[in-house]
């Protein structure tokens, strides 16, 4: 299926079960990839990390984690048909996991966090196999998790260490983490873990996610989102002007 473009990102066009579906298509045919959830912050800081850009143009899939993308995408002469956070993605994933039998793990979050994360996980999908570690370690134990990881027999592999962190950690250990999928899902821990409240449904359709993400950790995230949304809008109203023949 062809790529939607959205200024430095290309997206691939799925719902959420449409990505559930091609993840554990991968699994079954004995392959292995990582899945980019991306946002509108990672793709404002693509623009000048090249590395960041790399993992994205080499996912075995990258999908819209932000309302704004979807919006975005018929500016550009495609259409994504739907936003597929991480939070969701990961749950579906496991949830399909649990019937199939195939092992999970998770890596990020604090310890405490971490813990009532996995115990979330394993009540709302009985049967599940998941196992974890927190995403608070040194550099030069970055090489044990994934050795860990491995010795799990996760096909299934969640990153919550926030971006780049986790894009890093996955890009770095790929050939130490075995025959898996791995998923960067940002801060889907702490809202598994009940340490932040998610917007209801129909705020998230809205586009403000973020807004309520912002009243819950203003001092962290106001910096990050004035920067990143302002960008965003500004490279879309550029990127648009440039189409119709100025500049």
């Amino acid at each position: 299926m062809k790529r939607t473009h959205v200024l430095n990102a290309a997206l691939d066009p799925l719902t959420l079960e449409q990505a559930v579906d091609a993840v554990f298509e991968t699994l079954s045919a004995g392959g292995r990839g990582w899945v980019c959830t991306l946002n509108v912050s990672m793709l404002v800081f693509m623009r000048h990390e090249a590395r960041l850009q790399a993992f994205a143009d080499n996912a075995m899939l990258t999908v819209a984690d932000g309302q704004p993308l979807v919006w975005a995408a018929p500016l550009f002469g495609g259409r994504l048909p739907e936003r597929v956070a991480g939070v969701d993605l990961m749950d579906r994933l496991c949830a399909r996991a649990a019937r199939q039998g195939t092992p999970v793990y998770l890596l990020g979050a604090r310890p405490q966090i971490l813990e009532r994360a996995l115990h979330t996980l394993r009540g709302r999908h009985p049967g599940l196999e998941v196992h974890g570690a927190d995403g608070y370690f040194r550099t030069e134990e970055a090489a044990a998790r994934a050795d860990a990881i491995r010795a799990s027999g996760a096909r299934l592999l969640f990153v919550g260490m926030g971006s780049p962190l986790q894009e890093a950690f996955i890009e770095e250990q790929w050939a130490r983490l075995g025959p898996l999928v791995a998923v960067g899902v940002g801060g889907s821990f702490d809202i598994a873990g009940g340490a932040v409240r998610r917007a209801p449904a129909w705020v998230g359709r809205m586009g403000l996610e973020w807004l309520v993400r912002l009243l819950q950790e203003p001092r962290r995230l106001l910096p990050r989102y004035a920067y990143t949304n302002a960008l965003f809008l500004i490279l879309i109203l550029q990127a648009l002007w440039r189409g119709r023949g100025h500049g």
